[in-house]
């Protein structure tokens, strides 16, 4: 069986690899359709990563349909569309006991800490695997992108008419987007990047964007009244707007970071953070209920994926495209690799 491996940093092949074994207790075999390409693929390609490990088969944002089911399986049965949350928990740690699924203290995310779905068939736990009757395999691989945003957007709790600022316009940003919106507050998002402003004025509809820079906080301070925002939300993964982000945040506001750094951050604590008396908090990946809930939202139209998928690839083309995906002229929003059977 082919599937495509980082073998290391830079080195993106399509090897052999054993067919996939029966399920066991609990288990799913699954057929992989569709797998989306995120910024960690990006990352663990480039070997800037920190959770990364190689050889590794990438791979986390995927539309599976169910081959067969071992012993206990009830929630799936064979034919089942689903989405994948890759995120396997040992369900025994305190974390997990305490519903904290998401860090789980043994936490292994699917492509990233164990081998992913970049490859026909696969085994996972049944638990992880969220079905759908309506959706086609590219909108069940966008579930888990979505899954990151409404997280961070649910650990920020924004109230309707407060001023949420959202920092990057990347798939984990509009994921973040589609959330604010829905919760009601007002989204304003800033970036470096004009072509991805324009996206989220013309295809999410945020009229409020901001292109960073010297004027960046006179020009949030001009469409909030000088009020600044009750909420940041960091999907940047940039150490030093990770650092700034505060100057942003109103007093009493709360800052998520979900993007990730493996950079030391630095920041001045009694002006801004103590003075403000500002609430930080961290997002990791998403929680199991949050996987319905999108498939719902999706399915009902409240959230339309066909602006997210701008370019899509056959899996023998990803070892020639993946890296053309890696330049901002492109304008990748989301690409999408199609997997056949063989």
């Amino acid at each position: 069986m082919r599937a495509i491996e980082f073998t290391k940093p830079g080195d993106l092949r399509i090897v052999e690899t054993p067919e996939p074994v029966q399920p066991g207790d609990g288990e799913a075999l699954v057929r992989v359709h569709a797998v989306g390409i995120c910024g960690t693929d990006y990352s663990g390609y480039l070997g800037k990563m920190a959770f990364f490990s190689y050889p590794r088969i990438p791979g986390h944002e995927l539309g599976v349909e169910v081959v067969s089911v071992g012993a206990g399986v009830t929630n799936v049965k064979p034919g089942d569309r689903c989405s994948v949350e890759p995120y396997i928990n040992c369900e025994r740690c305190y974390s997990c006991r305490r519903g904290h699924t998401n860090c789980c203290e043994n936490h292994q995310t699917l492509g990233v800490h164990c081998d992913g779905g970049l490859r026909p068939f696969f085994t996972v736990p049944a638990r992880k695997l969220h079905v759908s009757r309506r959706l086609a395999a590219e909108q069940l691989a966008l579930v888990e992108t979505l899954a990151i945003g409404c997280h961070a957007v649910n650990r920020a709790n924004p109230k309707p008419g407060e001023n949420l600022l959202v920092l990057g316009a990347g798939p984990i940003g509009l994921s973040a987007i589609e959330f604010a919106r829905i919760s009601g507050a007002r989204v304003i998002v800033l970036d470096l990047n004009e072509q991805r402003l324009a996206f989220v004025r013309e295809k999410l509809k945020v009229p409020d964007t901001i292109v960073a820079g010297p004027d960046a906080l006179k020009q949030l301070g001009e469409l909030t009244n000088g009020q600044l925002a009750d909420v940041v939300i960091d999907a940047t993964g940039h150490n030093e707007s990770m650092s700034r982000c505060f100057e942003f945040a109103t007093f009493a506001a709360r800052v998520v970071y979900v993007g990730i750094t493996s950079k030391d951050l630095v920041f001045p604590h009694a002006p801004i953070m103590h003075r403000r008396e500002l609430t930080l908090m961290a997002s990791r990946n998403a929680l199991s209920a949050d996987f319905p809930r999108i498939i719902g939202l999706i399915e009902e139209g409240r959230i339309d994926t066909r602006p997210w998928l701008t370019h899509r690839a056959d899996f023998a083309d990803v070892p020639g495209i993946f890296t053309t995906w890696l330049k901002p002229e492109t304008g990748v929003i989301k690409a999408v690799v199609n997997v056949p059977a063989a």
